[in-house]
C-alpha cells in the first residue's frame, strides 16, 4: 500500500476506495461480456414481447445504465441528508454481490432483466456516495488528482474484466471440491466475489469524514437547471457535457460489424481499437486531474470537449484500422481531459451537498453510455458517418455550454485563463 501511495501521491482513504471500486468494476465488466454469451446459450429460454435475441441482449445491456441514471439523483440527495456515505456504498455492494450471484438462478429473459435492473440500482447507491467521499477527503488543491486516481483504478478494473471473462466461460465446466459448475456459473460467482471483496475493503478501511457526520440533516440538496443570474447552472452544464461526451465514446461498440466490414479487419483489431480509449484514460486520468489542481479545471474540460469534436467525427471517415486506432486513442485523451476535472470542479462547488451535485455528473455519464449504443444503432441506417457526426455535434454543443456558463474554481489558474 505504501508503494501505491507514493506512486499516486493520494490520500490513503482515496486509494482504498479506489481499490474497492476497481474490484467492483472488474466483476461488473465480467458480467457485461458474459451476458450476451449467456443469453445466446441454452441456459436462458423464453420470450419477451416477441422480441428476438439480439434486441433482448441490447435491452439487457442498456437496462443497468438506465436504472442507475434514474436513481442516482435520489440516492445522492439521500446520502446528503443522512450524511452516511459509507452506508450507501455498503448497501450497494451487498446488493451487487447478490445480483451477480443471482444470474446462476435465472433461466428466462425476464429473470435476466430483473437481475440486471437490481445491478443498476446497486450502482446508483454506490457511485454518487463514493465520488462524494473522494471529494470530501480532498481539498481544492488535491481534489482533481484524487478524482483522477479514483477513475484510474475504476478503469483498470473495467478494462481487465473483459480480457479474462471469455477465458473463464470457455474453460468451463469446473469442479470445485465436489461441486460442478459451468463456465457461466464460474463467471457470475467471480463477479459476486469481486463485489464482496470491495465490501470488505470499504467496511474495514473507509469511514465518513467527521465533519460530514456532524452536519447530518442540515443540507437541503436541490437540482437546478437555471442559475440565479438567469443562465444555466454550472453543475447542470457539466452534467450535460459529461453526458454528451459519454454518448460520443459509446457510439463505437454497437457498430462492430459495420466497422470491421468497412475497414476490412477482424475482431482482434476491433478489440484493440475499443481498448485504445480505455488505455488513454488509464494513463492520463491521474496526471490530468493533478494538473487541474494547479492550472484550473475549466480549461481542461473545455479543450477536452473541443478535442472530442474531430476525434469523434473522424471515426466515421477513416479508411484503415490504424487510423481508427489513432482516432480512438485521441478520443481517449479528450475524455481524460474532461471527466476528472469536471468531477473536481463540481466538488469545488459543493457545500454540504456533494452527493446530490456529483450525482448529476455520474447520472449524465451513465445516461450517455446507455444512449450511445442505441443512437448509433438507429442512426447508422442513414450512413456510416451519421452516428459519429451526431456525437461530434453533441461535443461541440457541450464545449459551447462550458465556455459560456462555467466559471473557474481554482483561484490561481492564471496560466490557462488566457486560453479560455
Amino acid at each position: 500500500m505504501k508503494q501505491i501511495l507514493e506512486r499516486f501521491d493520494a490520500d490513503s482513504r482515496v486509494i482504498t476506495l479506489s481499490l474497492a471500486q476497481m474490484a467492483e468494476s472488474l466483476g461488473n465488466s465480467f458480467i457485461i461480456i458474459v451476458i450476451p454469451l449467456f443469453i445466446a446459450s441454452d441456459a436462458v429460454t423464453g420470450t419477451l414481447w416477441g422480441a428476438d435475441e439480439v434486441f433482448v441482449t441490447g435491452l439487457v445491456l442498456s437496462l443497468s445504465g438506465f436504472v442507475s441514471a434514474v436513481f442516482q439523483p435520489f440516492t445522492g440527495s439521500a446520502s446528503d441528508r443522512v450524511r452516511r456515505r459509507k452506508l450507501f456504498v455498503l448497501i450497494g455492494l451487498s446488493l451487487l454481490a447478490v445480483a451477480n450471484a443471482a444470474y446462476t438462478l435465472v433461466d428466462t429473459y425476464t429473470g435476466v432483466l430483473a437481475v440486471r435492473a437490481l445491478q443498476g440500482f446497486s450502482g446508483a447507491l454506490i457511485m454518487p456516495a463514493a465520488v462524494a467521499l473522494v471529494s470530501e477527503y480532498s481539498e481544492i488543491t488535491t481534489r482533481g488528482g484524487n478524482m483522477g486516481v479514483y477513475n484510474t483504478f475504476r478503469l483498470i478494473g473495467f478494462g481487465t474484466g473483459p480480457i479474462a471473462a471469455g477465458a473463464v466461460v470457455n474453460a468451463g465446466p469446473y469442479a470445485v471440491a465436489s461441486l460442478q459448475m459451468s463456465g457461466f456459473e464460474a463467471a457470475f460467482y467471480f463477479a459476486a466475489v469481486a463485489a464482496a471483496v470491495s465490501l470488505v475493503l470499504v467496511q474495514l478501511f473507509i469511514h465518513d469524514p467527521e465533519e460530514t457526520r456532524v452536519d447530518a440533516g442540515r443540507s437541503r440538496p436541490s437540482f437546478r437547471i437555471r442559475a440565479a443570474d438567469g443562465g444555466f447552472d454550472p453543475v447542470f452544464v457539466l452534467a450535460a457535457a459529461t453526458s454528451f461526451m459519454a454518448v460520443g465514446i459509446a457510439l463505437f461498440a454497437t457498430l462492430q460489424v459495420d466497422i470491421n466490414r468497412r475497414l476490412g479487419q477482424g475482431a482482434t483489431a476491433f478489440g484493440l481499437q475499443f481498448s485504445a480509449f480505455i488505455v488513454a484514460q488509464i494513463l492520463l486520468q491521474t496526471p490530468v486531474g493533478r494538473a487541474s489542481d494547479i492550472a484550473g479545471r475549466k480549461a481542461f474540460v473545455l479543450w477536452g470537449m473541443i478535442l472530442l469534436v474531430p476525434t469523434t467525427f473522424v471515426q466515421g471517415v477513416v479508411v484503415t484500422p490504424e487510423q481508427m486506432f489513432a482516432a480512438r486513442l485521441l478520443q481517449g485523451v479528450a475524455g481524460a481531459m474532461v471527466f476528472a476535472p469536471a468531477l473536481a470542479l463540481v466538488g469545488d462547488l459543493a457545500q454540504g451537498d456533494a452527493g446530490s451535485k456529483l450525482s448529476m455528473l455520474t447520472m449524465g455519464f451513465m445516461l450517455g453510455v446507455s444512449l450511445g449504443p442505441l443512437s448509433s444503432g438507429y442512426l447508422v441506417r442513414y450512413g456510416f458517418v451519421v452516428p459519429f457526426a451526431f456525437g461530434a455535434a453533441l461535443a461541440a454543443a457541450g464545449a459551447a455550454l462550458v465556455y459560456l456558463e462555467v466559471e473557474e474554481t481554482v483561484d490561481d489558474a492564471d496560466g490557462l485563463k488566457s486560453l479560455i
